[in-house]
């Protein structure tokens, strides 16, 4: 037996070398063919890498928290279209290297939406990556202090969905419009974007400070994509209105 296990340990085969003994004593018990335990053992390996292929692309897609589509309350924000939702939780749009931009006031559910649409995404064995827009140039900038900007870039680059959360908060430094730009426009029609903002399209040329560039922006990023606009209150404020009223 202990031949056996540093032969699975050896061959990196951590999944069959975790459930061999049970497997063994199951195969017995069942008196299943060598065959069949052998199955047994391959199906052992392929979860415990799929499990563990999850946990480091969760690491790597740096998620703010840990938010569901089952906690949000559709019935708070009726303006939201159920149905197209649902049909974003499929990732299909990600295969087809498409675009999902949500739209709203602070505090409506856009990061909370888009959280839950990259945890299904890891779900389905894609390659994620959160950050807010203001994170990700300061970032580059700083990328550029090194000369370690291209490999910076490439990190904003390679996954499958890439979400930008927070667009409109902050105006852009004049520096930074160039790197949003670089990294829009390398990723379109290669990669999906999951963009949350606060501004409306009429209003981009404000935040980037630049209407030729806001525009060439703009017409990559709209283009292949599903727009949600929210149109109903903060849910922070709910939060602050209920905890008043459980006060008086």
């Amino acid at each position: 037996m202990e031949s056996i296990k540093q032969t699975l340990r050896e061959f990196k085969l951590a999944g069959m070398l975790m459930s061999l003994e049970e497997r063994i004593v199951y195969a017995n018990e069942k008196q299943l063919s060598y065959q069949q335990f052998l199955g047994l053992l391959c199906e052992d390996e392929a979860n415990n890498r799929r499990d563990n292929s999850y946990k480091k692309r969760y690491v790597k897609a740096k998620l703010p928290n840990h938010k569901t589509v089952e906690d949000f309350d559709f019935a708070f924000q009726p303006s939201l279209p159920k149905k197209q939702i649902n049909d974003a939780l499929t990732c299909q749009f990600i295969k087809e290297k498409r675009n999902l931009i949500f739209v709203g006031n602070p505090g409506t559910g856009k990061t909370h939406l888009s959280t839950a649409i990259a945890l299904r995404a890891l779900s389905k064995e894609f390659k994620v990556l959160f950050t807010t827009v203001s994170e990700m140039l300061y970032q580059l900038h700083v990328a550029k202090a090194d000369n370690s900007y291209y490999k910076k870039l490439g990190e904003y680059l390679s996954p499958d969905l890439l979400v930008l959360d927070e667009l409109g908060f902050k105006k852009f430094p004049q520096y930074s419009v160039d790197d949003f730009f670089e990294v829009i426009s390398k990723r379109y029609e290669k990669g999906s974007l999951i963009i949350t903002t606060n501004k409306p399209f009429e209003q981009w040329s404000n935040i980037f400070g630049d209407n030729t560039l806001a525009e060439a922006i703009l017409d990559r990023v709209v283009h292949h994509s599903m727009v949600f606009t929210i149109k109903g209150p903060s849910y922070r404020s709910k939060s602050v209105r209920k905890k008043e009223a459980e006060m008086t």
